[in-house]
């Protein structure tokens, strides 16, 4: 009966231990997950003052920043994906740059048309739209019309 009783404490020592170290890494996590989610605003912060400035530093930043806010903080996702389906034109490019194998090139391509639609009014002096198309009519020329670009 005294082998029970000397076990009883040190079995109570184990628990508040094991309680303890729980604790510890709850809190731990929940610090780590908060510095990220300030790094991430930070990063986004400098994205958007660089943006405007010349070179393409600005937003890659943005979007470096925005994932990982999305990626630590549940509330930034659900705002994220009601902004989705709000604007979904407006988010689809930031999505697409947010996969895993983003597709940089033809997002930025896609953002040129766009910008050059929302600017340059009349159809016949878009330059981008009719490169397109001559690049396209000489690839199908070149590859006798099989493939496409």
């Amino acid at each position: 009966m005294s082998a029970a009783i000397a076990t009883a404490p040190a079995r109570l020592r184990a628990r508040r231990r094991a309680r303890l170290a729980a604790l510890l890494r709850e809190t731990a996590a929940r610090v780590a997950r908060w510095a990220l989610i300030t790094l991430g605003g930070l990063v986004m912060l400098a994205g958007a003052v660089l943006t405007p400035l010349p070179g393409h530093v600005g937003l890659p930043l943005l979007v470096i920043g925005l994932m990982i806010v999305l990626r630590n903080s549940i509330q930034a996702r659900r705002r994220f994906i009601r902004l989705q389906r709000r604007h979904p034109k407006m988010v689809f490019p930031i999505r697409r740059l947010l996969r895993r194998e983003p597709e940089v090139i033809l997002v930025v391509w896609q953002q040129l048309l766009r910008t050059e639609r929302l600017v340059v009014r009349r159809a016949s002096w878009r330059v981008f739209v009719r490169t397109r198309k001559r690049l396209r009519r000489r690839w199908r020329q070149a590859t006798g019309g099989r493939a496409k670009p």
